[in-house]
């Protein structure tokens, strides 16, 4: 199968090598924060360091990190918080992937709280009658759901890996919530951009605009009563509510009544998983990062095994060499992430030789560093023994040397764009990562086959790449 690379997959996997990096050694993490201005100043903590997409949020992790919490409690924090200041990515309505490393433990942990696919879901739901894929369906639709894996996967991490009680870290959540907080500039934009999907649903416009039918403007205060009592169910009954409990029966109820698939019993039987971090070697620092259903990790260590033997430093820093250079690897990369890459539950995936150094060698060897390769003229390799503004990132460190990168999503800007009807919870439109159709591309242009086709229980591909990197480990 072909691939083609567009612009926007290059800058998903390109914000990867974008995100925000610890140096971990001696039980302390220094964290540098390139935000144009202070690009030269780096901030450094002493005792953590909390960042998120959203002051607010990133105070709550602050106030975690004061009560005595540690990076996982605080990080929990931060994911719910996020849910309620930054509804376009923040989310308890879709899913994510989670690394945790701590002093104790020789090497990170990865939870896998990705959505699965509904118990009713079948691989053509999504192509109409000329079974060509109907893109709003796919989408933007009730049928566009996953079953959410959020509340699941951060209530997991607190359980396991922290030390405060859900009740504590969610008390930034419900606050803001509740009392509301003040909207910013780039919230207010994206309200007004995404106007026409959003008001489509009395359940979002009711939440999200005025009653006059205004839109949020900066520094108006937003509150969210009905998210406000989902948060303090889950706190009262922890992941229960959510998947068992009132929450459950309203998201259930809301799905049937609209077409969608999702029912009681897919709520009840979701779980996370958790496994080891896939990791590799890069210039002497050891790279941790999620594994699959994540196709980033995977990626992120292929490509960075084809850069390694190049001098991109004497090239200089975004020179046109140095990126040829980078777009030419991450091509080879989509390309074999079209064929093999799916949910290892349902599908074989080679994750051992896509991330030797062996197969970047044979990579390299195809890489003119003068001329470029036509997306359409790149195929997968093959074993020898075959065995988005959508997104949001964070990342925690206390001072014990426990370190959190979490990275989750909704898919689209706002998912769906649908809110469940009582619950303020914005729902996913996560099945549109699935492959509705071998060889055709999603809303991102990327071409996924028979590894990423829908399978009831299923979780789709995804590109999020949670990352750590060892310094000279």
């Amino acid at each position: 199968m072909k691939s083609t690379m567009p612009f926007s997959a290059i800058c998903k996997i390109a914000t990867a090598f974008l995100l925000i990096i610890f140096l971990i050694g001696e039980n302390n993490a220094q964290l540098a924060i390139y935000d144009g201005d202070h690009i030269h100043h780096p901030v450094v903590g002493q005792k953590g360091m909390v960042a998120t997409q959203h002051p607010d949020a990133t105070k709550a992790g602050i106030e975690i990190l004061k009560k005595g919490g540690n990076a996982v409690d605080a990080a929990v924090a931060v994911g719910f918080a996020l849910a309620v200041v930054l509804p376009r990515a923040g989310n308890i309505g879709g899913g994510g992937f989670m690394l945790i490393h701590s002093p104790d433990m020789v090497e990170p942990i990865a939870i896998n709280y990705r959505e699965r696919a509904p118990s009713d879901a079948y691989k053509e739901m999504f192509l109409d009658k000329d079974k060509n894929v109907d893109n709003h369906l796919f989408n933007l639709s009730h049928l566009s759901v996953g079953i959410p894996g959020t509340v699941a996967g951060l209530t997991q991490a607190l359980e396991k890996y922290g030390t405060l009680s859900l009740k504590e870290v969610l008390k930034p959540a419900i606050r803001l919530a509740e009392k509301g907080f003040v909207v910013t500039w780039d919230l207010s934009r994206m309200l007004k951009e995404y106007e026409p999907r959003l008001k489509k649903w009395p359940s979002t416009a009711k939440i999200f605009y005025k009653k006059n039918g205004g839109y949020y403007r900066p520094g108006d205060l937003l509150i969210q009563k009905d998210l406000a009592w989902s948060l303090k169910e889950i706190a009262k009954y922890g992941s229960k509510a959510f998947y068992n409990g009132k929450i459950a029966q309203k998201l259930a109820k809301y799905s049937q009544e609209n077409g969608g698939m999702i029912t009681l019993e897919d709520l009840s039987n979701y779980y996370p998983t958790e496994t080891k971090a896939i990791s590799n070697t890069y210039r002497g620092h050891t790279i941790y990062s999620m594994p699959p259903p994540s196709s980033g990790g995977v990626h992120l260590i292929q490509i960075l095994n084809i850069l390694e033997k190049y001098d991109l430093t004497g090239m200089g820093h975004n020179s046109a060499a140095s990126i040829h250079l980078m777009v030419e690897a991450m091509k080879q990369a989509y390309a074999d992430r079209s064929k093999h890459l799916g949910d290892p539950a349902f599908w074989e995936v080679p994750v051992d030789w896509l991330i030797s150094k062996e197969y970047a060698t044979s990579i390299q060897n195809k890489i003119n560093q003068t001329y470029t390769i036509p997306s359409e003229q790149i195929n997968p390799g093959q074993p020898e023994d075959f065995e988005s503004e959508e997104t949001t990132h964070f990342s925690v460190a206390d001072q014990y040397g426990n370190v959190v990168s979490n990275t989750y999503t909704l898919n689209f800007s706002f998912g769906t764009g649908i809110v469940a009807e009582g619950t303020g919870i914005i729902l996913n439109n996560e099945m549109g990562d699935f492959s509705a159709k071998p060889g055709s591309p999603d809303a991102y242009g990327l071409i996924g086959g028979e590894a990423n086709a829908i399978y009831p229980g299923k979780r789709p591909l995804s590109s999020m790449t949670p990352t750590m990197i060892f310094k000279g480990k």
